[in-house]
């Protein structure tokens, strides 16, 4: 089978392979029709077009990116792919992120995720020391251009350290409230953690902001601010979306503790993010020393207790992640190998569409008639043949027509890659 460009107009794909949670069945996959006219999802029979197979996805939901990041790494590479190596090569990048410097990689990102099949993607932006006043208009002006292609959101990131209830973190959540995000931060064991939790909460509810956290990327089972975040959140009654991202370190501990710590998190009703592709890449690494841990969090196990799980890209050519192309495919099919969400339940591809959408308050990507007709289609007949080859001969519709999936070319940044 060879995928070609579809017509336009009202058409019924015939013969199509459709995940059955996507319809709202129990079946992993179904053959069936699926009907597109006037740019939605259709209930009468139109044209056909016989598909001989091919899987159709709704498109993507990307919940957690760094496009403020994104492909910096020719200029300033991570130097011994650590985590430290990211954090301090990235702070001195900073010095090179003016507008005129982000707007391309973060288009150049945005393009490359539109041609894929993403719908809709949340970014952290990195906001200390006077960035915020810089990245936030600029991104506020690429969700006004990317409208209608793109729905865009987007989150401060601080460090925990760097939360006090007035100076600068005092204007961030200012400038969060005007320009429509969520607050962010970065969790690790400080001391008066708790403190600043209850303001940093206090803050967020006092402007109507959901919450979003990259909480314990870490293998040292020692770390639980996860728990903490869900003690106070349970607390405080904060009943505003809270998200919660990584959350390596539960990989680490002892089974009881994780799954107690679980409990929590279910009772506080956060949502979490899981980035298999960053995490590993970066944790256990040691030189000289085969990695042993994976870092994916207790995806399966969170799950089981109703807590809504989600898969993104997370970093792209940039020091916490070397590779990536805001493929949502690759994530899936990533998570699938490294979590082995093979052999479990029928509805993990909901984690990378619907869940995300949820959890960030985006319109639902959805297969029923009067939805748009968002697509993803691949030439794959059931998950194996999806998985096993780069899908990039795949069709990707916005509102029943093919887009151009042209990817951008690398040298088109190669003017910003003069090191910092």
């Amino acid at each position: 089978m060879a995928l070609t460009t579809l017509p336009d107009g009202p058409i019924t794909l015939t013969n199509v392979t459709i995940p059955g949670c996507c319809l709202g069945r129990a079946e992993p996959l179904v053959r069936t029709d699926l009907s597109i006219a006037g740019g939605q999802i259709a209930d009468a029979p139109q044209t056909p077009v016989d598909m001989a197979g091919a899987m159709v996805l709704p498109a993507f939901v990307d919940m957690h990116t760094h496009l403020d990041k994104g492909h910096i790494w020719p200029r300033s590479p991570n130097p011994d792919g650590t985590f430290m190596g990211a954090l301090e090569t990235v702070r001195a990048d900073h010095a090179a992120w003016t507008p005129e410097d982000l707007r391309p990689r973060m288009e150049f990102s945005l393009t490359c995720a539109y041609a894929h099949g993403t719908r809709a993607i949340r970014t952290h932006l990195d906001s200390m020391n006077g960035q915020f006043k810089r990245s936030w208009p600029l991104f506020a002006e690429l969700r006004g251009d990317w409208a209608g292609r793109i729905d865009l959101q987007a989150v401060c990131l601080i460090s925990c350290e760097g939360f006090s209830r007035d100076g600068e973190f005092l204007q961030i959540a200012d400038a969060v409230a005007e320009y429509g995000g969520v607050l962010g931060m970065v969790t690790y064991p400080v001391p008066d953690l708790r403190d600043r939790l209850l303001g940093f909460f206090e803050m967020a509810a006092d402007r109507g902001l959901a919450a979003d956290f990259h909480t314990d990327e870490t293998m040292d089972a020692s770390v639980e601010t996860l728990r903490l975040i869900a003690e106070t959140v349970i607390e405080t009654g904060f009943d505003a979306p809270v998200t919660v991202g990584h959350c390596c370190s539960l990989s680490a501990q002892g089974e009881a503790r994780a799954l107690d710590t679980l409990d929590l998190v279910a009772r506080a009703g956060l949502s979490v993010v899981s980035l298999p592709m960053c995490n590993l890449y970066l944790q256990d690494r040691q030189a000289g020393r085969t990695p042993r841990g994976r870092g994916i969090t207790l995806v399966h196990e969170m799950k089981a207790r109703g807590i809504p799980v989600s898969f993104a890209s997370d970093n792209t050519r940039d020091p916490f992640y070397a590779y990536g192309d805001m493929d949502m495919l690759e994530v899936m099919r990533q998570a699938t190998r490294i979590g082995h969400l093979d052999h479990s339940d029928a509805d993990w591809p909901l984690a990378f569409a619907a869940t995300p959408a949820a959890a960030c308050g985006f319109a639902a990507p959805a297969l029923s008639p009067g939805a748009p007709a968002d697509l993803v289609i691949f030439n794959a007949r059931e998950w194996t043949e999806l998985f096993a080859r780069p899908q990039s001969d795949r069709i990707v519709l916005r509102a029943g027509r093919a887009i151009d999936t042209t990817l951008p070319d690398y040298a088109d940044l190669d003017h910003l890659m003069e090191p910092a």
